[in-house]
């Protein structure tokens, strides 16, 4: 049973930084839910308990807080997943809880990064693409593939976690299952193998799929990187699982 003035996490969850706050906040003895979107089939699951499946938009975002009687949320999913991030800034409010985004440090300080075309949205990323390489291989999740297809008729390589359905890309397209993390040495030779001459992808951040970036530089291959969409007002952000608990332990 929930006492008086016991902290009680929701937090949206799915990525490494997710996993790595639930089992400190478990160690720390905060009861914390994490909630999965249930979008891959086998998730790595953190400690505590877990919650797999959509709210239904903010409304069902907000029951979820109030059910579990939740006194704050935390955001770390990806951070790509912008209508996540406004959900919850938009449910938080409404419950009248604070909330607070873990986000893992983006690639614009990369040492490589000065190297890299940068592009704001996924048509830009699709046509300097097209301008730097004949053999692209795309890691920029299977969400973001329909901006591509249209190449039917180059030799795509394609990552991705999950099985795609038949007719999702063209039948000239190589498709790759596989889940990082990726060493640079294995990075390289998958890219020599294909003959891959751009790599595209998005700027996820953190070490966890960095390692083809290292592995196209060595190789001497283009990287075209799409930038990171603004988090909406009214979320602070943090870098670290240690700064969410010493912010779950500053407030009231």
């Amino acid at each position: 049973m929930q006492t008086a003035g016991e902290t009680r996490v929701l937090l949206l969850g799915g990525t490494a930084e997710a996993r790595e706050l639930a089992a400190l906040l478990v160690d720390a003895g905060v009861p914390v839910t994490s909630s999965l979107a249930g979008r891959v089939s086998r998730p790595r699951l953190p400690v505590g308990e877990v919650r797999i499946g959509g709210f239904g938009g903010v409304d069902g975002l907000v029951d979820a807080l109030r059910a579990g009687r939740c006194t704050h949320l935390v955001d770390a999913t990806h951070p790509f997943a912008v209508g996540m991030r406004t959900h919850a800034v938009q449910a938080a409010e409404r419950a009248g809880v604070p909330v607070v985004r873990l986000a893992r440090p983006g690639w614009r300080e990369h040492p490589l990064a000065a190297t890299w075309t940068w592009a704001d949205d996924w048509s830009a990323v699709a046509e300097a693409a097209a301008a730097l390489g004949e053999r692209p291989f795309l890691t920029s999740g299977r969400q973001t593939l329909g901006h591509f297809t249209h190449w039917e008729d180059r030799d795509v390589l394609v990552r991705v976690v999950e099985p795609l359905a038949p007719g999702d890309v063209p039948a000239r397209w190589t498709v790759v299952l596989d889940r990082g993390p990726f060493t640079v040495e294995a990075e390289e030779r998958l890219l020599a193998e294909h003959r891959v001459d751009v790599l595209v992808t998005k700027d996820s951040g953190g070490a966890y799929t960095a390692a083809k970036l290292e592995a196209a530089h060595r190789l001497g291959v283009p990287v075209v990187v799409r930038s990171r969409p603004a988090s909406p007002s009214g979320m602070p952000e943090l870098s670290r699982a240690e700064d969410v608990l010493r912010w779950l332990r500053g407030r009231p």
